[in-house]
């Protein structure tokens, strides 16, 4: 069976699950069909769809804000006068008024696996004020680019709820943003009425590869499918003071510093022999963000198997090897963060403050891994009936 996401099925039955309600519509720009047709640019074109709004995540409607943590405004669609409702800035969930001349809330966004990225965190604050503003909910569901079989890291303490986190979900969660979508609507006791429009053909066990969909960069630093499988462990360099490649051309896939020695770094790593992954020396200048300017020792990590590549353990041992190799040297990244002001960076992104203490004093990466083991069983329990592919 050729794969079809929900937007593909929506298309093909001519929007009938839309009906005559007015539409608000929050997409992105991998908010694509399988002819790299924008979602927006179908719905305007289908003659008995209204759509009253538009809403945008972290990065724009068209992903056009880059780096990090730079908010947008809203204004008006050039060509229709349609509200573009910015959710990463003034306001991360709509308000009342956003919501007050649309009858369904449409969702199509891309996510990548992993807790910190923020998409699916609009995706909730959106189930939360629909809920609260009696407008239905639809979710067009898309393939989870990592595969839906793997669950990797900590899982979220509640004390450290924030944007990069506001559920109870590990760092690699294997679930599609449809079945979060149905899990964080039972979790938060929504009372929203929510229709998921599932992707047709795909199972558990595909990675995005496997689909044959075009790859569409959901943000500006995720350009290739291979820097999704590094991001649930790279992601966490985001905590330190370490460059995670923004300003390259390869973000998360290559990080370092200034001072630290290439080729010592992937000796150590390469001794681990951690399953899938080759660590190639290198250096590299950022163009922006963190040393922008300035000569870069450090790794790019090369998956080699994907199937058996563990990001976070990957990571983990990186950060950990890099603060004991240059302990005068390395720091972590101190707030804010994601709109975090008290928090260090790393414990929000960590979900707890356990994963910092276990690196400070030098813990095994591979002892830190046996602990997540029990907690990402029992996340795995409690999502079972949320689970709507198979393997």
């Amino acid at each position: 069976m050729k794969l079809r996401t929900g937007l593909d099925k929506l298309v093909a039955d001519d929007f009938s699950a839309v009906g005559k309600r007015r539409v608000g519509l929050l997409v992105h720009p991998a908010a694509v069909d399988s002819q790299l047709r924008h979602a927006w640019d179908l719905f305007r074109a289908a003659d008995h769809v209204s759509v009253g709004a538009l809403f945008g995540p972290q990065h724009g409607l068209m992903g056009q804000t880059q780096d990090n943590m730079i908010e947008w405004e809203g204004s008006r669609h050039g060509k229709t006068g349609i509200p573009v409702n910015s959710l990463y800035g003034r306001h991360r969930k709509p308000t009342p008024e956003t919501l007050a001349d649309i009858d369904l809330l449409v969702i199509d966004l891309q996510d990548v696996g992993a807790r910190y990225y923020t998409f699916i965190w609009t995706m909730l604050l959106c189930l939360e004020a629909c809920a609260e503003a009696d407008v239905a909910v639809m979710v067009l569901d898309r393939p989870n680019p990592l595969g839906g079989m793997v669950t990797e890291g900590n899982v979220l303490h509640p004390d450290f709820r924030s944007f990069v986190g506001l559920a109870p979900i590990p760092m690699r969660h294997g679930m599609t943003i449809g079945e979060l979508a149905r899990f964080f609507v039972h979790w938060r006791e929504l009372d929203v009425e929510l229709q998921v429009i599932w992707a047709d053909g795909w199972q558990r066990g595909q990675d995005f590869a496997a689909t044959g969909l075009p790859w569409v960069l959901p943000s500006p630093n995720m350009p290739t499918l291979e820097t999704a499988f590094v991001y649930p462990g790279g992601c966490m360099l985001e905590g330190t003071m370490l460059s995670e490649g923004r300003g390259t051309t390869r973000p998360f896939e290559i990080f370092g510093a200034p001072y630290v020695d290439g080729d010592a770094l992937a000796q150590r790593l390469g001794s681990l022999e951690l399953p899938g992954v080759f660590f190639r020396p290198l250096e590299f200048e950022p163009t922006f963000h963190k040393f922008a300017g300035q000569v870069c020792g450090g790794v790019q990590v090369h998956v080699t198997d994907r199937i058996v590549f563990e990001s976070v353990l990957t990571y983990t041992a990186a950060i950990s090897f890099i603060r004991e190799m240059w302990p005068d040297d390395f720091a972590w990244k101190e707030p804010p963060y994601e709109y975090e002001t008290v928090k260090l960076p790393i414990d929000i992104l960590a979900g707890g403050e356990q994963w910092r203490r276990d690196v400070e004093t030098l813990r095994s990466p591979l002892a830190m891994k046996a602990e997540w083991k029990g907690k990402l069983l029992n996340f795995k329990v409690l999502t079972e009936s949320f689970r709507h592919y198979g393997s």
